[in-house]
């Protein structure tokens, strides 16, 4: 597939969104003339982000300005949508009406995406879809991007199965488990979810004593937290579903008079492999973290690249994720970007 050369620019209409180098913040900025048009041999992408809800979000962000940059031949509309699924269907619908070469997108929730994606079929652009899933036919998109939940999921009972061996828990003695969710109907949340599960009931003496959405975010996560330290005097396990909430957690741990981590009162078992909290796995703090890889844009561009040489892409594209304990933590840390 060949870049079309179709771009017709809507003045006034577009939001980019800028993130700022280093800092994690937003700025809205109403687009130029001058920005909004884009030379001839430019590949001009249209991307709806879902949000900037965490360091992980940023991260996101940030690989795909990297990689869908003028340097390598496109040129970038960037939207932010504010976790607000209206937000990004308003975005898309504004880069169809501007006929843009792609369409990338972050979907807030699963479901709710076949009318617009059947719109950008019919305006015949190209659509990929990343780190989330969407419920709908899998023809009204070219291809997605991103990690696997459910085996993050399973990674993360595999390794509490392991570190079990050997502790004062056998097959007689219970062990008490909370989870802090994500987003409720979010991918993440419900792959990373499942996939726990699978493992967990096949070991009749692991508990899960409640389950409740913390929203990926570190006010959500110490809030839950500390609903969950009041209700039950003995939790064994923290199963967190994303960095920032494990964040929340810790400090609601904390102010319990509890401790976390390795030799702690609570095993900590986080998700996504931040810098930030792959300091604390590196200290102690976290038992073990669950990568989540954020850095997706070179796959994009790959993708793109390969449907603008006339090749065919693959369907289903996973990111390389790894598990992240004490024993290999130090690997990484040095050239973490995020």
């Amino acid at each position: 597939m060949k870049k079309k050369g179709r771009w017709i620019p809507v003045i006034g209409c577009l939001m980019l969104v800028l993130f700022l180098a280093g800092c994690g913040k937003t700025i809205d900025i109403q687009s130029t003339a001058e920005q909004e048009i884009p030379s001839q041999n430019q590949i001009v992408v249209g991307v709806s982000q879902l949000g900037s809800e965490s360091m992980w979000r940023t991260a996101n962000s940030a690989s795909i300005q990297q990689a869908l940059c003028k340097e390598n031949g496109y040129f970038l509309l960037f939207n932010n949508a504010r976790q607000k699924q209206e937000n990004q269907i308003k975005a898309i619908r504004s880069y169809i009406s501007q006929r843009v070469d792609y369409i990338v997108f972050s979907p807030i929730v699963e479901d709710g995406w076949e009318t617009v994606l059947q719109e950008a079929k019919e305006a015949d652009i190209p659509v990929i879809v990343m780190d989330r899933n969407v419920s709908c036919d899998p023809s009204l998109y070219t291809a997605w991007v991103g990690s696997d939940f459910t085996e993050e999921g399973r990674n993360a009972a595999r390794w509490l199965e392991e570190d079990l061996k050997g502790k004062k828990f056998d097959q007689k003695e219970t062990v008490h488990i909370v989870v802090l969710r994500g987003t409720s109907n979010a991918s993440a949340t419900l792959g990373r979810t499942k996939g726990f599960a699978e493992i967990a009931k096949t070991h009749p003496n692991w508990e899960i004593l409640d389950s409740d959405d913390a929203d990926f975010t570190t006010a959500k996560g110490r809030e839950v937290m500390e609903k969950y330290l009041q209700k039950y005097k003995d939790i064994d396990v923290v199963v967190s579903q994303n960095d920032d909430m494990t964040f929340g957690a810790i400090e609601a741990i904390r102010a319990a008079g509890k401790t976390t981590g390795t030799g702690g009162d609570i095993t900590l078992i986080s998700f996504d492999g931040t810098r930030s909290a792959l300091e604390k796995v590196k200290s102690g703090v976290i038992n073990v973290d669950i990568e989540c890889n954020p850095l997706q844009g070179t796959y994009i561009q790959e993708i793109i690249n390969r449907l603008e040489d006339g090749e065919s892409v693959d369907k289903i594209n996973y990111v390389e994720e790894k598990v992240y304990t004490q024993k290999n933590v130090l690997s990484v840390l040095g050239d973490r970007v995020y």
